[in-house]
């Protein structure tokens, strides 16, 4: 049975390729916005709209700019995984 490459060495899944996602308008930008239950939040991440924790088993969601900004060759980079109030509250 032949190995798998390496994850690193494959080129990154596309960031549009199903699931709970939707476009938002915020701030003047186009957002994509993914909902990530509960079962599913498997890791810490660090709230850009609180500074706080996301800890693992909170549902949150994750967003990235339609349009990466210059210098980022895609979405992947610049996403980052939000508390829903504090993606709510006005920017």
């Amino acid at each position: 049975m032949a190995r798998r490459p390496s994850k690193h060495l494959r080129a990154p899944r596309p960031l549009l390729s199903g699931g709970s996602q939707r476009r938002e308008s915020r701030g003047g930008r186009t957002w994509i916005v993914r909902d990530v239950p509960a079962h599913r939040a498997v890791k810490e991440y660090r709230c850009p709209g609180c500074d706080q924790r996301v800890a693992p088993g909170t549902p949150h969601l994750v967003a990235w700019p339609d349009t990466p900004p210059l210098g980022a060759e895609s979405g992947l980079e610049v996403r980052r995984h939000w508390h829903p109030h504090c993606w709510r509250l006005p920017r």
